[in-house]
């Protein structure tokens, strides 16, 4: 999803600066792995429910954190998706969370307090609560800098961005710094490659080659957990409308094929791609049949309306459960909502808020009719 950058959440008040943190050492049965089409999570094989928090990494009073995780955990959703990058093109003052300054001229890191030490608190918190984390790299969107930071310092264009060999070598640094704060924690569902990444007018094998040479790296850094690509899941058979094209680069079945790519995963935003809200259960049926031909799990990874969310959503939600046993593993809604210390998190018109009308339609009944799926 392509969202907004919210200034609020970098000028919280600093909490406590956190030492550069490893969390505990885990054990093989508590990391998470695929098993054919599905899914298992502390030795459970089953369908999963989970959300969305982009903004969480960029909270600093960690009572907000705690609190997120708290009513996640609480409400039953085991998989949280988190931004695991902030890149900026020149270092912001003050408290302003960031966690990667891109230049041409040298790079920087930012492992301090307002950098990822913010993340560390999140992965620390989720361990505490038994959540599962997918962390993302980059951003194709310019929100929280993106490509278009690279391009800014590296040159080049976004298209460029998968075969930029400076822009590349940078990403590559990065990935392994956050890799090796959390290569030990039971808390990281998987490691994903960016988020929606596209190539608009590309052959088909420039994403796939960037995934297939950036995913086997990943797990020269670490084996033990899974990795995906974070698409839009465009390029799939089943219909003749825009997001089964493959105009934007983006090949689902093609990249399903990249062995270290452990599962795959796919959007949902009818209202932004041109199409009927109806259009929702076929689109996650072709992606089931796509992930059982390749004998990997499929993720809903993202999906939402801006208005109506019980009645449009809910039927997405029981085509993915009807087809939990032949390809669908897990969904995630975009996106949580919450009452912080600094009032309530971002609200794109999406938003699904905990001890909401909604969050009960969407959520608890969700969660519940999950526990019997398949």
């Amino acid at each position: 999803m392509k969202t907004t950058s919210l200034l609020t959440l970098g000028l919280l008040s600093l909490a406590r600066a956190l030492p550069s943190v490893k969390p505990d050492t885990a054990s093989a049965a508590s990391i998470a792995t695929a098993n054919g089409t599905r899914f298992t999570i502390d030795g459970q094989t089953a369908y999963f429910a989970g959300t969305n928090s982009y903004w969480i990494g960029f909270l600093t009073n960690n009572a907000d954190v705690d609190l997120v995780l708290d009513h996640i955990s609480q409400s039953g959703l085991k998989i949280l998706r988190v931004w695991g990058f902030n890149d900026v093109k020149s270092t912001p003052g003050g408290s302003t969370v960031w966690f990667q300054q891109l230049s041409a001229s040298g790079s920087t890191i930012n492992t301090g307090a307002n950098g990822l030490q913010r993340l560390d608190y999140v992965v620390q918190s989720a361990e505490k609560r038994n959540v599962k984390l997918i962390i993302n790299f980059v951003n194709f969107w310019d929100d929280y800098g993106g490509m278009a930071a690279y391009v800014s310092a590296f040159g080049g264009s976004k298209e460029g961005w998968f075969t930029n060999s400076k822009a590349q070598a940078q990403y590559r640094k990065y990935i392994q710094a956050v890799v090796s704060r959390y290569v030990s924690s039971a808390a990281v569902f998987a490691w994903e490659l960016a988020n929606e990444p596209r190539c608009k007018g590309c052959n088909t094998n420039v994403i796939y080659n960037w995934a297939a040479d950036t995913s086997a790296y990943i797990k020269t850094l670490d084996p033990k957990h899974m990795i995906t690509l974070g698409d839009e899941g465009f390029g799939v058979p089943g219909a003749s409308s825009y997001p089964y094209g493959t105009s934007e680069g983006v090949d689902f079945v093609k990249n399903l094929k990249v062995k270290d790519l452990d599962f795959g995963v796919f959007h949902m935003y009818p209202g932004s791609w041109g199409v009927d809200n109806s259009f929702g259960p076929g689109w996650i049926q072709a992606h089931a049949a796509a992930c059982k031909a390749a004998n990997k799990p499929c993720m809903l990874e993202e999906y939402g309306t801006g208005s109506n969310h019980c009645s449009v959503e809910k039927p997405w939600q029981q085509a993915s459960l009807a087809l939990a046993t032949t390809g669908m593993a897990a969904d995630l809604f975009w996106q949580w909502g919450d009452n912080l210390s600094s009032g309530r998190s971002s609200d794109d018109g999406n938003t699904i808020y905990y001890g909401s009308s909604d969050a009960t339609c969407l959520i608890t009944d969700h969660v519940n009719a999950a526990k019997t799926a398949g």
